[in-house]
């Protein structure tokens, strides 16, 4: 372990504004009280004199902590310092005392320090708690022998101190002497062990029980053994150090599991949630068993409903999304989906979504029919309810997870189906959009349905808001209504929906109408203004009143209309001549064939008359009326090829999107039951617990430990564990060149929200290097979040200095910076080397993620940041350079295979990618192969990138122009 990883005690504050105080005038401050005051005197000093030698003892200190060896000092504060009461003075001494040298050049102990050793033999008797438990920690650091040896049988006293306080720190001490010089305390775990036995107090017991752990196990398993039904009234510091001692005994010796697996079961009872977290994780891996598998998952269950903070939740509920994971633990959890959807009464959205997204995993036929139960009554309770701003977004998450359950058991689709519907009427489009979706893939999969959803279709029909819903509406019923019945029903809401026909003439009788008894003439109150001559003037005024129309009682397709949306005219045009087509094959009764006939042309006449005409908001568009026009065609003709277009070819370009749909969603389930089922190959050798050695047992990886590197931000990738080779995997950055006097070069290691800088800091002189400091500063998104401390470098001696740097949004940035430092012994002004940049990459933070088409368009629709790549590649294969893109990028392909195979001299495909940050970013590839140049002519075409930031579009701008063309090996 090098100098930059040892453990820091202590963090001073150094002041650079001010030139170091000489050690004559720190002699004169820390010894500015003559001796006989401190023997006659009671305090011993005056309170100038304490405060003056406080800050003269820090200035020590500081000037120790930069290299500075100051040994004159050391005997004027073992005289005038030492013999004070003062807390801060004893709490700086602590300070001192650590970091002084306390031997000679050979290696021997200062005479000096015997004093020292005395005076801290004191403060172990002293009645004060705080003194003698904070020597006891200091006692801790200390690593010479010789100091230790006399304050022994103080220590062992201490152990029996009135105050807790003092009798835990005395445990860390003997625990760490026994640790580093075992032969000054060799009955340590004897004493602690009999110590534990007696004492009550829990910090205590914890810090007992934690040594005995690691000095002598089978001490600390026989006390266990003794208490162990007691456990569960223990503190919940000291029962968190028996789950991890049960852990490390059972994961070294698998015959222990059966004696201690009754005390974990009896933990997840505790009431500490911390406890029952960590005896749930440990249950799962000590016990295989269905019954440890439901009893870890129930805790898990209980712990994401008690707990408050969403975080704890969302932990909580990954720990039950890899239990899922595991084949055999699967059908254990699907008993529990009912207790796992107890966690939707959370508000966090983001915790209803992992939830649901869980239970559709682990739903099977034995349960889906409680989980749809429990699904429409959430959906009915979001009606109407918008006291939250997520109502919307989950209702949209509820109605997608019953849409999953009714695609994959089809009899449930009959009951989620008229609960559903209502939601077509919904005031969020997005919500109803996903219903109508759903109906949409269920009536044409579901044969036995259709007369049901036709029917509820009809009854909400009217109600229905969004112009987009309605639209969809309408081709649904164009497209399934089969019974002479059904169809003119349609005909009934549509002409009930338009209301009077003609519209123009209506509209405009309607305006005349309310115009002529309505509107009233009335004469204002006169008014007397007075002229500039200052005369008087009377004004009077002739004002004519109309009430306003109200455009709320107009009929819902009339008023989408006269808002000038034509579009769902031509929506409408092409249902009418469904139904029409199909009540002329249905009815052979010639009459009746030609009154639905003109009924259906005379609505369409009617509403390209509107659309000519200057009432609605905008006129009609000329796609439009080429639409409602072949339509008027079709009608007049009925030809036998049209009706097969119409009413056949549709609904097989229907039947082969869903068929592709549902092939693509399986293939995707495929790969990922592929990825969850381990692989077993016939020459793999296989393992015996029984007949495996202890030592082959230990080297498999400890669960405490992996959390332990994961909380301290180190990755738990398996070729992380090797520091030197993680390290060989990386690039270095040179920082300095190989002739600067400081030569220096870093590894960048990047961990989620931080970076690690580690700097290798090379002093090329003969010269020693005083106040050396690692100066850096950042451009972007990036902020520093400590400054390196500063450092002293003996002749060609190298150091490492470890810098950390938070990251707060997805954009490239830069950290730049110098080396400084003085000179020993140079009169000169500070040194300085000028680093070189270090670039961030802003593919650190992207990863690949999925969204539906539709969450895709509105993103695109909503994002403010566009940038337009070109593409300048020498890559001569479409599909060759989508795939260089989508390796260079991060980003994942949201077009499905089948539509980008084949070639066609051209290519478009949508490109999404999510930063750790929550940051979306969307992608548009559009390119095309000129073949007029000839076969090797590189892809040409443009990248189209939006996202909310312009950091992120303008970094992911520039990550795809450096990448684009192939390197050559």
């Amino acid at each position: 372990m090098t100098a930059a990883e040892n453990v820091c005690y202590t963090l001073i504050n150094v002041p650079m504004d001010s030139e170091p105080p000489s050690e004559i005038s720190l002699k004169n401050d820390l010894g500015n009280c003559d001796m006989s005051a401190f023997l006659t005197s009671f305090p011993p000093a005056e309170k100038g004199d304490v405060k003056l030698k406080t800050e003269a003892l820090k200035k020590v200190i500081i000037m120790i902590l930069n290299g500075e060896k100051l040994p004159g000092l050391l005997m004027t504060i073992i005289r005038f310092v030492l013999p004070l009461q003062d807390h801060t003075i004893k709490k700086l001494l602590l300070v001192f005392w650590e970091i002084v040298p306390k031997t000679t050049p050979d290696g021997r102990l200062l005479q000096e320090m015997i004093l020292v050793c005395d005076a801290y033999r004191k403060d172990l008797q002293h009645p004060n708690e705080f003194i003698r438990g904070s020597t006891l920690r200091f006692l801790c650091k200390l690593k010479e022998a010789e100091l230790l040896e006399p304050l022994m049988p103080a220590i062992r006293a201490c152990l029996e101190h009135r105050h807790s306080y003092v009798r835990r720190n005395a445990v860390l001490a003997i625990y760490t002497i026994y640790r580093n010089f075992e032969h000054l305390i060799p009955d340590a775990p004897e004493l602690i062990h009999d110590f534990l036995v007696n004492e009550k107090d829990a910090s205590c017991k914890r810090n007992a029980f934690m040594m005995l752990i690691h000095a002598d196990q089978d001490r600390a398993l026989d006390y266990l053994s003794t208490c162990i039904d007691q456990v569960q009234t223990f503190g919940d510091i000291l029962q968190l150090v028996i789950v991890e001692l049960i852990y490390k005994v059972c994961h070294a010796n698998p015959s222990e599991r059966a004696r201690f697996i009754r005390c974990i079961y009896n933990l997840l009872q505790s009431s500490s949630p911390a406890v029952k977290y960590e005896a749930a994780g440990t249950l799962v891996t000590l016990s295989s068993a269905p019954t440890a598998i439901k009893a870890a998952a129930q805790c898990y269950i209980d712990l994401i409903i008690k707990e408050s903070d969403n975080n704890v939740k969302l932990i909580v509920l990954d720990r039950l999304v890899e239990l899922k994971e595991h084949p055999s633990h699967e059908r254990v959890l699907q008993d529990l989906v009912m207790d796992i959807l107890r966690v939707l009464s959370t508000p966090d959205l983001e915790v209803r979504k992992k939830t649901l997204q869980l239970a559709l995993d682990l739903v099977s036929s034995r349960n889906v029919e409680e989980l749809v139960i429990v699904l429409k009554k959430e959906v009915i309770k979001t009606n109407n309810v918008t006291e939250h701003e997520d109502t919307d977004k989950y209702r949209q998450l509820l109605v997608r997870t019953l849409h999953s359950c009714s695609v994959r058991f089809p009899d449930m689709a009959a009951n989620v189906i008229p609960v559903l519907m209502e939601f077509l009427s919904d005031n969020n489009e997005a919500a109803a959009a996903d219903v109508l979706e759903f109906v949409r893939e269920a009536i044409q999969r579901f044969d036995n349905l259709r007369p049901l959803i036709v029917e509820k279709m009809l009854e909400v029909f009217h109600s229905i808001k969004s112009v987009k819903i309605y639209r969809g509406a309408l081709w649904i019923l164009g497209e399934y209504c089969s019974t002479k019945e059904d169809i003119q029903s349609v005909m009934t809401e549509v002409r009930r929906s338009l209301g009077e026909i003609p519209i123009v003439e209506s509209e405009i009788k309607k305006e005349a109408g309310e115009l002529k008894p309505e509107e009233e003439v009335s004469v204002g109150p006169a008014q007397k203004l007075v002229t500039e001559m200052g005369t008087y003037a009377t004004q009077s005024a002739l004002s004519s009143s109309r009430p306003a129309k109200k455009e709320e009682d107009r009929p819902p397709l009339r008023g989408f209309l006269l808002d000038g949306d034509f579009f769902v005219a031509a929506s409408l045009a092409t249902t009418l001549t469904k139904i029409a087509l199909r009540y002329m094959s249905l009815v052979q009764e010639k009459k009746k064939q030609n009154s639905f006939n003109a009924e259906a042309m005379l609505l369409m006449a009617t509403i390209l008359h509107l659309g000519k005409s200057s009432l609605p908001k905008k006129p009609i568009t000329d796609d439009d009326v080429d639409r409602i026009s072949l339509c008027l065609k079709v009608l007049s003709e009925c030809s036998p090829l049209m009706n097969d277009i119409f009413n056949k070819e549709c609904r097989q370009s229907l039947s082969h999107m869903l068929s592709a749909k549902l092939e693509e969603e399986k293939l995707s389930q495929k790969k990922e039951s592929e990825k969850r089922n381990v692989t077993i190959q016939p020459d793999d050798p296989i393992s015996f617990m029984q007949l495996t050695a202890k030592n082959e047992m230990s080297s498999k990886e400890d669960q405490f430990q992996l959390s332990l590197l994961a909380a301290m931000g180190n990755t738990q990738r398996k070729e992380a564990a090797d520091p030197l080779a993680s390290k060989l995997n990386k690039v270095v950055t040179q920082l300095t060149g190989f002739s600067d006097p400081v030569y220096a070069e870093a590894y960048v290691h990047v961990n989620q929200y931080d970076i690690v800088l580690d700097v290798l800091v090379v002093n090329q002189t003969s010269d020693t290097l005083q106040n050396c400091t690692l100066e850096l500063a950042t451009l972007g998104d990036l902020k520093l979040v400590e400054k390196p401390s500063p450092l002293t470098l003996a002749p060609h001696d190298f150091a490492n200095i470890k810098a950390n740097v938070k990251v707060a949004s997805t954009e490239n940035g830069i950290i730049f910076g110098n080396v400084v430092y003085d000179v020993s012994g140079a009169a000169s002004d500070r040194n300085c080397v000028v680093l070189s940049d270090i670039h961030i990459d802003i593919m650190d933070y992207i990863q690949p993620a999925s969204c539906t088409d539709a969450e895709f368009r509105q993103m695109w629709a909503e994002f403010e940041w566009e940038n337009k790549v070109t593409v300048n590649t020498n890559i001569i294969d479409l599909n060759e350079y989508l795939q260089h893109i989508l390796k260079s990028t991060n980003m994942k392909c949201l077009t499905p295979e089948k539509a980008l195979s084949g070639y066609c001299g051209f290519m478009a495909a949508n490109l999404y990618a999510r930063s750790i940050f929550g940051e979306d970013a969307l992608a548009n590839v559009s390119i095309e192969k000129p073949i007029h140049l000839g076969p090797e002519a590189p892809v040409t075409g443009h990248i189209r990138i939006r996202a909310k930031s312009q950091g992120m579009a303008l970094s992911l701008g520039d990550k795809i122009n450096l990448s684009q063309k192939k390197t050559s090996l």
